[in-house]
């Protein structure tokens, strides 16, 4: 049948069974939303305050589901408004597929009104773009952008339509999702080779990364832990592969990692990486990291591969595909010494906070009894998030949604309304610093105007609270421009866009108060005075080796 080309816009996003879209509506893109006003019955349309919110929904929502996440933009400031969810989506390799529309071909590269080369500005922080130059092609370039962004390491693709091809007619026919083809990038002497290492290892420690989310293997991981008898650690991205609860867990490594993580990896024989990236916030100092141990590193990407660490073996693959293999051919492993040590590591380092006084610990560990541990939690960037990190005990991958690659400050709201929108049955926190939260609360608007029952949780200590950190640690108390105490009440902000608020001030209120904005379902602000100068600890001092964290009781000593 012939369509026109937004009507076969809509149609593969149909295809692919896309059930909610993000965006924002404008002139070259106005034919793609006739159609999809045609089709509401079918396609939910999100309409966010911002574009940048409409990315970062698309992204909480493919977090949160494991599926695409769509967002939708105009030409020009619209399509360049996604710029920064888009790169937040491709550091943390998250599946979205952001379509906009340009300017009538003969208009393009002419400086025309609302003329952007997004495909060019989004080049680098896609896995793939595409401009759309004749509807002939449209259907199959769009179902290639889909494939693409789920295929092997996922991220973004962007696809941008000229607005005359979406007026143009063209046949159409339906067809299935196709997934790429898939070349075995690996040999069975690499899994040989893997469980040799495993076997010789007499202090083995696993170090998980966002990956094993991503391929969804989190019961491979268990198994292996219990198989190899080695603790794990995990990375921020990582949350939630392993039980928060488990003997095996020691919580993150890191530059705000637990002491037993850091001390423990610097101390291992054998370090198994699984589908992590080895970032300079997990190594701290390179030349230094893991350095009495053996690396086997196991990725999808071969790119990954010796990039930071060197690796004594790797295996380049599907993590789950991989794992499964490796977990047949692994005899059960003992380590009693090993495990006892770490045993004891976690017993004489445990993480603590003053008890006395409201704090985001507090908070953090209060949000997990009043959820039962099993909430989506997504957060903004900065102290909240690795208090975040640290004292929720996540039970299941994909319930802990937070910037890691980019550290977006403003990505939690929005993250927060697509996680909610693609598991309703959840409860879902966004976690923000009071100079975050500044940055995204106009989305607000648009969990009141969908009634999407969300809390929002400000930890509001006035000022910017990592950075006020960095300059009470390493810059003499120099507080250039990280005080934010002014007149901005957060609870009127709420309620003038819609939402209820309750100011919290101390442990009796929050208790109280996160309860009933469970209670209410509707969305919900907690605006949470904390102390100026609460402290992230652990830490890691940047480029120092992860085995010289500290926290308050060295600083002290």
């Amino acid at each position: 049948m012939k369509l026109t080309g937004a009507e076969i816009v809509v149609a593969c996003l149909k295809e692919q069974e896309v059930d909610t879209v993000f965006g924002y509506p404008g002139g070259t893109i106005l034919n793609v939303y006739d159609a999809l006003y045609k089709h509401s019955d079918e396609i939910r349309h999100i309409l966010t305050s911002h574009e940048q919110g409409a990315a970062h929904a698309a992204d909480g929502y493919a977090r949160a589901t494991g599926k695409v996440g769509v967002c939708l933009a105009t030409s020009g400031p619209g399509a360049t408004n996604l710029v920064t969810g888009i790169a937040t989506a491709y550091m943390d390799s998250v599946p979205m597929v952001a379509i906009t529309c340009n300017v009538n071909l003969p208009l393009l590269g002419k400086d025309s009104f609302q003329e952007v080369d997004i495909a060019g500005v989004t080049m680098p922080i896609t896995k793939h773009g595409y401009i759309v130059k004749d509807v002939s092609i449209l259907a199959d370039t769009i179902r290639k952008a889909f494939a693409i962004a789920r295929s092997g390491r996922p991220g973004p693709v962007l696809v941008d339509i000229t607005k005359d091809v979406t007026a143009a007619q063209f046949e159409y026919q339906e067809k299935k999702p196709e997934a790429l083809p898939v070349k075995k990038k690996y040999e069975e002497e690499d899994i040989e080779k893997a469980v040799a290492l495993m076997k010789e290892a007499k202090k083995p420690y696993i170090y998980v990364g966002g990956g094993a989310v991503i391929s969804g293997a989190y019961q491979e991981v268990r198994k292996l832990s219990g198989l190899l008898d080695a603790p794990v650690c995990d990375t921020l991205m990582a949350k939630g592969v392993m039980d928060g609860h488990s003997d095996y867990y020691t919580g993150m490594i890191g530059m705000h990692g637990t002491k037993t993580s850091n001390f423990g990896v610097s101390e291992c024989d054998l370090l198994v990486a699984l589908g992590a990236r080895f970032s300079d916030r997990v190594v701290g100092n390179a030349s230094a990291f893991a350095k009495n141990a053996k690396v086997l590193h196991i990725d999808i990407d071969a790119a990954e591969i010796n990039k930071n660490i060197h690796s004594d073996a790797f295996v380049v693959g599907d993590l789950k595909e991989v794992l499964t293999k490796i977990n047949e051919k692994l005899p059960e492993q003992e380590h009693p010494e090993w495990i006892a040590h770490i045993k004891e590591l976690k017993e004489k380092y445990p993480l603590s906070y003053d008890h006395s006084v409201l704090s985001c610990p507090y908070i953090m560990e209060e949000i997990d009894k009043a959820t039962e541990g099993k909430a989506i939690i997504t957060t903004d960037v900065g102290q909240h998030q690795m208090w975040a990190a640290q004292y929720y005990k996540y039970t299941e991958p994909r319930t802990f949604l937070s910037s890691g690659g980019l550290g977006t400050m403003g990505y939690g709201l929005g993250a927060c309304i697509g996680a909610k929108c693609g598991r309703p049955e959840k409860i879902c926190i966004n976690i923000g610093g009071d100079g975050c939260f500044r940055m995204n609360m106009n989305e607000l608007a648009t969990a009141s105007r969908y009634q999407i029952p969300i809390i929002q949780v400000v930890i509001n200590n006035h000022v910017l609270g990592m950075v006020r950190q960095w300059q009470t640690l390493f810059y003499e108390k120099r507080y250039s421009q990280t005080v934010l105490d002014d007149g901005v009440d957060f609870c009127m902000v709420a309620k003038g866009l819609g939402c209820e608020a309750f100011r919290v001030t101390t442990k009796e209120e929050f208790d109280e108060a996160i309860r009933k904005a469970i209670e209410l379902k509707k969305p919900v602000v907690l605006d949470c005075m904390i102390g100026e100068d609460d402290k992230v600890f652990p830490m890691v001092p940047a480029g120092a080796p992860i085995s010289e964290a500290f926290d308050a009781s060295d600083m002290e000593a």
